[in-house]
């Protein structure tokens, strides 16, 4: 059964041209298009997309608070969540990770990347395309988030095994319920894990999080 996607965007030719490039895609269905973030959660409520891909720009309210709006629905199954077009790797981006959405594309993505994209996020993965991945490293690299925990110390004397392991998950980029279901525990029971990682290394959200792990060794640069 093909895939269910809703598209949403501010600019009428982005939306004309996403479903473009998805006309050729057998396994994908673009059930509806929108400019509006009001209307994209009632075509949500209407239609039950599997994937719904979204810019940042929107009328009304804009893709972090859609994606935020979409996560207090009580739809079954839940949409998973892909914006596209970020450009630049700031605060926004760390907003839109926070929010919960499972795959993010650069404004340059091929049609092939986005039914990549669509297909991994369906299936409950998570998807970066290869230019965020690469200036997602680069910021991390270049942004030394300051914790009173030192990322050189034995990592074992700072964290429980089980804080490591949902540390470590997170930095590859896992979600909240992506987490859950690796770990067969309740998506309550992660989010508490993620709040006392925060205060215990004294970050401020998942994007420090995730530059700790890197710099602490729990997961290797591609």
């Amino acid at each position: 059964m093909p895939l269910r996607v809703l598209l949403c965007d501010d600019r009428p030719l982005v939306l004309d041209g996403l479903r473009s490039l998805l006309s050729g895609e057998q396994d994908i269905n673009v059930i509806g298009t929108t400019e509006s973030g009001m209307q994209a959660i009632m075509l949500a409520r209407q239609h039950l997309p599997d994937v719904v891909v979204t810019g940042i720009q929107l009328d009304h309210i804009d893709g972090v608070e859609l994606i935020r709006r979409l996560a207090r629905e009580t739809l079954d199954p839940a949409p998973r969540i892909i914006v596209f077009a970020i450009k630049d790797i700031d605060e926004r981006v760390t907003e839109v990770l926070h929010a919960g959405a499972n795959g993010l594309l650069a404004d340059d993505a091929s049609r092939e990347e986005l039914a990549m994209a669509i297909r991994a996020v369906a299936r409950g993965q998570s998807m970066l395309g290869p230019r965020i991945a690469h200036r997602l490293m680069e910021w991390f690299r270049e942004h030394d988030v300051q914790s009173k925990v030192k990322a050189d110390m034995p990592i074992g004397t700072v964290l429980t095994p089980r804080e490591k392991e949902i540390l470590t998950l997170t930095a590859h980029g896992m979600s909240t319920e992506d987490i859950a279901a690796e770990l067969y525990i309740g998506t309550a029971t992660v989010r508490t894990h993620l709040y006392r990682l925060r205060c215990k290394l004294q970050l401020k959200d998942r994007a420090q999080l995730v530059s700790f792990a890197f710099r602490a060794g729990l997961v290797e640069p591609a």
